[in-house]
């Protein structure tokens, strides 16, 4: 009977719980959703999201710049942070030793642990002084005809961002990896493949579903950040003009400008909020997209 009771009772509570969950989410939504499409269609949905112009002393809302922005440095942490990600992952699951895991684990968790505002310091110190010097050098002068590149760039925010995304990449591959069953690297070894290729041409390519859901969960990530975005992307309003200029995201812009914004000012950024709710959305999605059809193949 108390046994009966404790098991009624734990469903009871892991029961509030998800519904409090779920409540939690409904509310984001509908705050997002309320205050941010009325909005959205007072300025014009085409003059919103495509406007080139950002500014709010005489009420012109454009934030196609801030959406390119996000666009292109998310891109640009992908490119940089999932080959080495996965990499990583395939030597931690298959080339390492113990004594090397037993190391490079603990790593990649403090990794994961850092504060934002902590790789932005790092950014700041050492990234952005560092891009600065090599878009002096007269290969990028004459060579590569770059004028002008800056330190504070999407250049610098993209190598932040991928270093960033590193431990989410790097832990769900290798955990998918890990899972590969050893019959199939055995076979493959049997039919006179080398470690190496059994590795590349089988248990990699097993590990598919797991290394796609590694690289949605890093587009996420990348999406969303914002302290460390602010501290070395150089927050210019204007289009993207270069790898070396500076831009500002979407999650930048609410971040700088919304302790003192007023009225329709204030709305604007909270419809960029519902556009960046909408891209994570979207991002969902195809996570569940890749996820089943990789449970169906």
């Amino acid at each position: 009977m108390s046994n009966k009771f404790t098991e009624t009772l734990m469903k009871l509570v892991f029961t509030l719980c998800a519904c409090l969950s779920i409540a939690a989410v409904v509310l984001i939504c509908v705050f997002l959703f309320a205050n941010g499409i009325p909005t959205l269609f007072e300025i014009g949905p085409l003059k919103f999201l495509l406007g080139k112009t950002w500014k709010p002393g005489s009420d012109i809302y454009g934030i196609l710049p801030m959406i390119l922005g996000s666009v292109y440095v998310t891109a640009g942490a992908i490119l940089v942070g999932v080959p080495l990600g996965v990499l990583t992952a395939v030597y931690m699951s298959r080339f390492a030793s113990r004594g090397i895991n037993r190391f490079m684990l603990p790593a990649v968790q403090l990794l994961a642990g850092i504060p934002s505002v902590v790789y932005g310091f790092f950014g700041m110190i050492v990234l952005v002084p560092a891009v600065q010097a090599m878009v002096k050098t007269p290969f990028f002068t004459q060579v590569l005809q770059i004028k002008g590149g800056k330190g504070m760039s999407l250049f610098t925010a993209s190598v932040l961002l991928g270093i960033m995304i590193l431990p989410t990449v790097i832990t769900v591959s290798k955990t998918s990896l890990d899972a590969v069953p050893q019959s199939y690297y055995e076979g493959s070894l049997a039919l006179g493949a080398t470690h190496e290729r059994s590795v590349f041409s089988v248990v990699l390519p097993a590990a598919k579903s797991g290394v796609l859901s590694a690289m949605i969960l890093g587009i996420g990530r990348a999406v969303g950040e914002t302290m460390a975005v602010v501290m070395v992307a150089g927050n210019q309003t204007w289009m993207p003009q270069g790898l070396f200029k500076g831009l500002r995201t979407m999650t930048s812009n609410i971040v700088m400008e919304m302790g003192y914004a007023t009225d329709l000012h204030r709305e604007s950024l909270i419809a960029t909020g519902v556009v960046l709710f909408v891209f994570i959305l979207l991002i969902n999605l195809c996570f569940s997209l890749v996820k089943g059809g990789s449970d169906h193949a």
